[in-house]
């Protein structure tokens, strides 16, 4: 039984980096489902790394901050006439090289681009992609579980920026469509992008300690969800943002670790 129901459908994945990234483990599981992905990163770099991930599939070169180079990727999908039933938005920078700082001294011009490539960008492309679209095509974003108690700086505000704009752009599309646009909101992963955040490994171990299990969220997890909401088995679901982490978000005051800082 094909439950998913993506065989031969074609999808569009953007922001795979290595084999750890969550846009990795959504494109494999959208192939070992039998749909055909379709990559867009942005730079020569990362084409070379992602063609060797996926040699059969085609990696395109789009920069999120540069305009041109977003509607180059809509011409590419309408010259080609290809209809795609679904778009994978994960794409996220932070400038972290001065270290974390406290958020009332963000830098104006850091806070703008962290914002243009981690949550503009969504809407961009899904503008430069709107005529190649499928008419019940899924975007879905990746977010993450909590952005008030996130340790991430000013990147927090960015992703709820980012939770606000899935549902203002659903509405938008649905004017001229049925795409449904939902993110996925996920808890921390063990990935190489949040490796470069400041103090990102102990605030890993701490999450892994609050999730019911005690046991960290896995990276395939949070894919396993996305396929989901790009599949049209999750038709009833639009405007959304799924909270994936394992329980973390109900367990704040878990008792044991209570117990140890008070010891």
């Amino acid at each position: 039984m094909d439950f998913l129901q993506v065989t031969g459908k074609i999808f569009l994945v953007t922001g795979v980096a290595n084999k750890k990234s969550v846009a990795y483990f959504i494109a494999r599981g959208l192939i070992d489902n039998g749909a055909k992905v379709i990559f867009s990163v942005q730079n020569e770099d990362n084409q070379s790394k992602t063609q060797k991930l996926f040699p059969d599939s085609n990696v395109l070169i789009c920069d999120v901050e540069n305009p041109d180079s977003i509607n180059r990727l809509g011409e590419y999908f309408q010259t080609n006439n290809i209809k795609l039933s679904g778009f994978v938005h994960s794409i996220a920078f932070a400038n972290y090289s001065e270290g974390l700082k406290p958020f009332h001294e963000t830098k104006v011009e850091d806070y703008l681009q962290a914002t243009n490539i981690s949550c503009f960008s969504l809407v961009a492309i899904s503008n430069a992609l709107k005529n190649s679209f499928a008419e019940d095509a899924s975007i879905v974003t990746i977010s993450i579980s909590n952005t008030r108690a996130t340790a991430y700086g000013y990147m927090g505000p960015i992703k709820a920026a980012l939770d606000a704009t899935v549902a203002f752009l659903a509405k938008s599309l649905s004017e001229i469509s049925r795409i449904r646009v939902n993110a996925v909101c996920a808890g921390p992963l063990k990935t190489s992008a949040s490796a470069g955040i400041p103090g990102y490994v102990n605030n890993y171990l701490f999450a892994e300690q609050l999730t019911l299990r005690k046991a960290a969220l896995k990276t395939e997890e949070v894919a396993n969800t996305a396929i989901f909401l790009l599949s049209p088995v999750s038709a009833g679901i639009n405007a959304t943002g799924i909270v994936v982490d394992a329980g973390m978000s109900c367990n704040y005051f878990d008792q044991d670790i209570v117990n140890r800082a008070m010891r």
